[in-house]
């Protein structure tokens, strides 16, 4: 009888060892992707490409302000390439991290990723571009690309005296940001008669591209006056472009990003402005709103998504701005 007594006491001990592991366990990435109440954990940071200044600045600052609140990740770049990104997507999903900060290769071509991350538990932000459908992402971080076309294009337009014929480099046609962009460029533009535009190409946001696109307008336009361009790569081959030509002196280049480079080009008078994009802090935000979301459950934002104001960069600020970033 004693003999029983003490089996069954162990028996007993024995279930409420392994119920004490079993609950003491981390709980599995799912809907908020963490146990309540903690952060840490692994941030997939998908990009388009880190050789771009733009989108190294964007993966610096995510990996900076995910270290800061204890997190670890992991980068890829897709090139703007939908397949890749699906690939990045499932690896993320197979590598079950914690959550994605996503710049997506495409507004329509990139809904099915973010779906397919957000069906198996992994909560997907986007930063830089949105996507076409809304209630998927967690939320999507974009400038104020028409806000911002806006305050280049009337710089430009008084810098080109209200008249002349100028070219437009257009950026990557699956990205809403190159038609917002566009769009903001010519709602100024087309209030002035006088000025034309005789020829647009699409560069695709890439400096080498920009100047081949830029040498093929120069043949057959020789005597514009001026250039808008969606981006500072595209904006900086233009000027290479038009150095070779000889005729920089004589045409007025608009930018957009607010690169390292295009405000050296700023300042020595090679570009008459860029517009910054104020990219390092919307990936900052970005990644607080995941941490939010991963500790409560909730991002800590009223709407889905959020718009940040462009700032005009010209000759007379470019020396309080430095990495996407004003200084003081």
């Amino acid at each position: 009888m004693l003999k029983k007594l003490g089996a069954l006491i162990i028996a007993g001990m024995t279930a409420l060892a392994l119920s004490a592991c079993s609950s003491a366990a981390p709980t599995p990435s799912g809907s908020s992707g963490a146990p309540e109440g903690k952060g840490g954990g692994t941030i997939a940071i998908i990009t388009v490409d880190i050789a771009n200044p733009f989108w190294k600045a964007e993966v610096d600052a995510a990996q900076s302000k995910a270290k800061e609140l204890g997190y670890e990740t992991t980068v890829d770049a897709h090139q703007n390439d939908p397949d890749k990104q699906q690939q990045y997507i499932d690896g993320a999903i197979a590598k079950k991290v914690n959550a994605i900060l996503l710049d997506p290769a495409g507004a329509k071509e990139s809904v099915g990723a973010v779906q397919k991350a957000t069906d198996a538990g992994i909560p997907v932000f986007l930063i830089n571009a949105e996507i076409t459908e809304q209630g998927i992402a967690k939320s999507q971080i974009v400038s104020n690309n028409a806000q911002g076309a806006t305050l280049g294009a009337e710089y430009w337009v008084k810098q080109m005296g209200g008249k002349g014929k100028y070219v437009e480099l257009f950026g990557q046609p699956t990205d809403n940001n190159a038609h917002v962009r566009s769009e903001g460029y010519k709602a100024v533009i087309s209030q002035y008669p006088d000025l034309k535009l005789v020829q647009t190409e699409t560069a695709n946001w890439d400096r080498a591209q920009g100047k081949q696109k830029m040498e093929i307008m120069l043949k057959a336009h020789p005597n514009i006056t001026g250039v808008i361009s969606g981006n500072d790569e595209m904006a900086l081959g233009a000027i290479a472009a038009l150095k070779d030509a000889g005729k920089l002196n004589q045409v007025k280049v608009l930018g957009f990003d607010g690169s390292g480079d295009a405000v050296a080009a700023v300042k020595s008078g090679e570009m008459v402005a860029t517009v910054l994009q104020p990219i390092v802090e919307a990936t900052k935000k970005s990644v607080q709103l995941i941490d939010n979301f991963l500790r409560t459950g909730k991002t800590g934002s009223p709407t889905e998504k959020i718009a940040m104001d462009c700032v005009l960069i010209t000759k007379d600020n470019a020396d309080k701005f430095k990495d996407f970033v004003p200084l003081g």
